[in-house]
């Protein structure tokens, strides 16, 4: 499996941006996929999931803010970030959960 994670960027404090999490292998729509955020200096932190039957959670610091979805015919996992603020700028990862499979990551910085 292999995951490759875009859409990240520079955006101001209360703007929006949508990550893209494509997925190749044929495991993806059987199983859930989750995002996850480093911030430098900190611990790995889970951040949202969406299970295959499209069921979803949210880390608290994000609920009413970010929303994830599912495309299973595209083989890919979206994050709509909205009312982003600083303490949301990391490194964002997507996996397919409880699995060693991992994207490269894409940087989401929020400026003050």
């Amino acid at each position: 499996v292999q995951l490759v994670e875009s859409g990240g960027g520079l955006v101001q404090t209360g703007g929006s941006l949508r990550l893209s999490c494509a997925a190749s292998g044929s495991t993806f729509s059987g199983n859930a996929i989750a995002w996850y955020r480093q911030a430098p200096g900190k611990q790995r932190e889970f951040v949202a999931r969406i299970a295959s039957g499209r069921s979803t959670a949210y880390a608290d610091s994000v609920k009413g803010r970010f929303t994830i979805a599912r495309d299973n015919a595209e083989n890919t996992v979206y994050l709509q970030m909205n009312s982003l603020k600083p303490e949301d700028t990391a490194v964002y990862y997507c996996n397919v959960f409880g699995s060693p499979y991992w994207g490269q990551g894409t940087q989401v910085t929020v400026s003050s």
